[in-house]
């Protein structure tokens, strides 16, 4: 027998903020950014929300954070961050929809552009059986470099995503579920057989309308 999975995007979608922005105020706060690096965010945040730069763009842009520094000091204080700055920000409606396939027996996956050192807490507390996200590519310095260690787990990369975990895995994708708040959520809601939009941007609700897929709020 195969599988059902259920397919969770975590910014705007089981978050009900964007992670990186948290991210940056805790760093900022901690000493490890300045004003002058959340200034260029805010620009380049201000062009992607009104779909002038693509997901993909935005992704290597805040990974430009990393360059030079090493992965172990953020592994180390990614459990209280979670607990402390992204725990609290959970969309309580989108919770339950993971406890309640947790329930019906499917396998669980979180699915993200964000970087694993901070999904991995979140995938552990919540219960997830699977993580498919973005890494970040190390040096021969053994310091991060700042890009990404393959692609960007966003658009058509997560429906490859899901298609390879569908394979190794043995899920059904045909009864399987995804959640995702973003146009380019589209590609990997379109691979399942049960897609469901989350406070959806105006391209994601205008597709989700045409094609009949239910639109879920953060808190009902």
């Amino acid at each position: 027998m195969k599988h059902i999975g259920a397919f969770f995007d975590f910014d705007e979608t089981l978050l009900e903020v964007e992670s990186s922005r948290v991210g940056i105020r805790y760093l900022y706060d901690e000493g490890h950014v300045n004003l002058w690096f959340i200034i260029k965010v805010l620009a380049a945040n201000f062009f992607y929300k009104r779909n002038l730069i693509s997901d993909e763009t935005m992704a290597r842009y805040l990974m430009r954070f990393y360059r030079k520094k090493e992965l172990a000091m953020f592994e180390a204080g990614a459990p209280q961050f979670y607990h402390e700055h992204l725990k609290p920000r959970l969309a309580p409606n989108l919770v339950e929809k993971v406890n309640e396939h947790r329930r019906n027996g499917h396998l669980l996956i979180l699915i993200s552009a964000s970087v694993r050192y901070y999904l991995q807490p979140v995938a552990h507390d919540l219960g997830f059986h699977h993580l498919l996200c973005t890494d970040l590519e190390t040096g021969t310095d053994g310091l991060l470099t700042g890009r990404p260690a393959g692609p960007v787990c966003i658009d058509s990369y997560k429906k490859v995503g899901a298609e390879k975990l569908a394979l190794t895995a043995g899920i059904d994708l045909r009864a399987s579920y995804a959640y995702g708040n973003h146009q380019s959520d589209i590609p990997l809601l379109e691979t399942v057989g049960n897609p469901v939009a989350v406070e959806p941007t105006p391209l994601l609700r205008k597709t989700a309308r045409e094609k009949g897929w239910p639109i879920l709020t953060y808190r009902s």
